[in-house]
């Protein structure tokens, strides 16, 4: 699984630039993919902030991840702005059938495949040695680009999962 998705990031958006990413609870058919990005697409041409357009990105990643970026240098984003996106996200669930703001849903990279596992679960998959601590963990909280580059796939050791699972007694696997 290749996961440098950095150089498909815009160049030119600042480091600060506020990300929202929504995690799908299944895999979108390639289909589906061209679909959401169709609608996407749509949405960052007419996204507006106070009657001024937003210089904006959205995709999909790895067919399952929906990344919206928002570059807040010449205009911040209202609250209205961001409810917009929010609607958007709100009719791809609907019209797909899926679900895209489960937080309790947690991505890792597992086999070169993303794998979902209940937060309920978590424990018991990296206490028996079925997910190692070393498996990489979609972190869908950074909140800008900078983060986004940086610290969006990282090693569940280094998350913020290692604290509230105390996996220092965990098999690596």
């Amino acid at each position: 699984m290749n996961l440098a998705y950095q150089e498909l990031l815009p160049q030119d958006f600042a480091p600060s630039s506020r990300v929202w990413i929504y995690q799908c609870n299944r895999l979108f058919g390639m289909g589906e993919v061209i679909e959401v990005d169709n609608i996407l697409q749509s949405f960052v041409k007419q996204w507006q902030t106070h009657g001024t357009p937003v210089k904006g990105f959205a995709t999909v990643f790895f067919g399952q991840f929906i990344i919206i970026m928002a570059d807040e240098t010449g205009e911040g984003v209202s609250g209205c702005s961001t409810d917009s996106s929010v609607r958007v996200i709100k009719q791809i669930e609907q019209q797909f059938k899926v679900t895209l703001f489960d937080r309790q849903l947690l991505a890792f990279v597992v086999k070169d495949k993303v794998q979902l596992i209940p937060l309920a679960q978590l424990k018991p998959a990296v206490e028996s040695g079925i997910l190692p601590v070393d498996s990489l963990y979609f972190n869908n909280m950074v909140a800008n680009k900078k983060e986004l580059e940086e610290n969006w796939i990282i090693p569940l050791s280094k998350s913020w999962l290692k604290n509230r699972l105390n996996l220092t007694g965990s098999k690596a696997g």
